[in-house]
């Protein structure tokens, strides 16, 4: 491991995750990263090393940033348990209420929860959306206003992969008045100092990585099970952007609010963000949300063979839940979301161990685990 380096700190006691974390660069695992970890909120390893660009001309900082993908939607589950938490948001209402165009084809009784359960049956858009709909906020949302459920909602659960970020970030935006972007800013990010943003400022562009898909690029994904009429393909593959790498390294992507798929951020926010849930809402005396909502948020809601995923999932309101067949590590109230090619934001209240892990080697292999993470579980948990 001669030529790697690897910055920041790391406690004495967790030397067996720097050692891992390592270990990944070592085996061609990643290009660049970061890894941050709190217990109890008090950060213990906050790491980064590797290069922003493929051709290594850019080293990763302590404040790189890189997209966070699918993380994004933990953040946004976030925002919306602070608005029901101050009384502006029902979960329980008909999302109907806040957004009366949804009521069209057979939803208007569908509630908001369902919509954070990924219940609502609305993971798909039919009619064809050309290239670059998922930065076009108001055909977005036009188009799932008019989109019939996929199937009755409430009986089973199926992952909105692309179009929960618009479901729940227009339900934020007809009660908070701001878009999506501007409320996880006032809401989440600003009261406590997290470093993610949607849209991404220009400005920020330098310090921001490129995402390169891993190579050799895989000759098998898990997406490979799918059948041709099956609801991972609808659901995924309408808009196409999000699966074409390169434009997530273009202004037009950069600049959207896409809140299923574009938050940009360091490790050490994703952790913070978790850690404050670690501690039941408040972290460095700021009240995110009382201990009751956090553990509402937290609590598995919908388990079992996921009609999208076609493969078992378990979600919390808006967090994916740690199950046998996909673990966030070894216990098992962990939840948090992972982000696509690899990202990760954890708690395990168990424990009151958050984690933050993002990196720009997005990896996309035959079984949704990712490689680099159990090598860091493992040396966590001292396993």
């Amino acid at each position: 491991m001669g030529d790697i380096i690897i910055n920041g700190t790391c406690d004495a006691r967790f030397a067996a995750v720097r050692d891992a974390f390592t270990e990944n660069f070592a085996n061609g695992l990643e290009l660049g990263a970061g890894l941050s970890i709190s217990i109890d909120g008090t950060n213990v390893v906050d790491l980064w090393g590797g290069w922003l660009d493929e051709a290594k001309t850019r080293p990763w900082e302590r404040d790189s940033l890189a997209c966070i993908f699918s993380c994004t939607k933990g953040v946004i589950a976030v925002v919306a348990l602070v608005l029901a938490d101050r009384g502006e948001l029902d979960l329980d209402a008909p999302v109907a209420q806040y957004w009366p165009e949804f009521a069209q084809n057979g939803k208007a009784d569908i509630p908001v929860r369902w919509l954070l359960t990924h219940q609502a049956g609305v993971s798909a858009i039919e009619q064809k959306m050309p290239f670059g709909s998922l930065s076009d906020w108001t055909l977005m949302t036009d188009a799932l206003a008019a989109q019939r459920p996929m199937w009755t909602p409430g009986e089973g659960h199926g992952y909105h992969g692309v179009t929960y970020g618009h479901l729940v970030g227009e339900v934020i935006r007809r009660v908070t008045g701001m878009s999506c972007g501007a409320a996880m800013r006032a809401l989440v990010c600003e009261p406590l100092g997290l470093d993610i943003w949607m849209p991404l400022p220009e400005a920020d562009d330098a310090r921001t990585a490129d995402m390169v898909l891993g190579q050799p690029a895989p000759t098998v994904t898990f997406f490979d099970h799918w059948g041709p009429d099956d609801l991972g393909p609808k659901s995924f593959r309408n808009p196409p952007d999000c699966s074409f790498v390169p434009y997530t390294n273009t202004r037009p992507f950069r600049a959207a609010e896409i809140p299923a798929a574009n938050g940009h951020g360091t490790a050490r926010s994703l952790d913070r963000l978790y850690a404050t849930l670690a501690c039941g809402g408040t972290l460095d005396g700021v009240r995110l949300l009382s201990p009751e909502r956090v553990e509402e948020g937290g609590r598995e809601w919908v388990r079992g063979i996921d009609l999208v995923m076609a493969l078992p999932t378990a979600f919390g309101l808006g967090f994916e839940r740690t199950i046998p067949e996909w673990p966030f590590g070894p216990n098992p109230n962990t939840y948090g979301h992972n982000g696509s090619g690899g990202s990760l934001g954890i708690v395990d209240p168990d424990t009151g161990i958050s984690l933050g892990y993002v990196m720009n080697r997005m990896i996309w292999g035959p079984t949704r685990d990712d490689p680099r993470w159990q090598p860091i579980f493992d040396a966590l948990y001292g396993q």
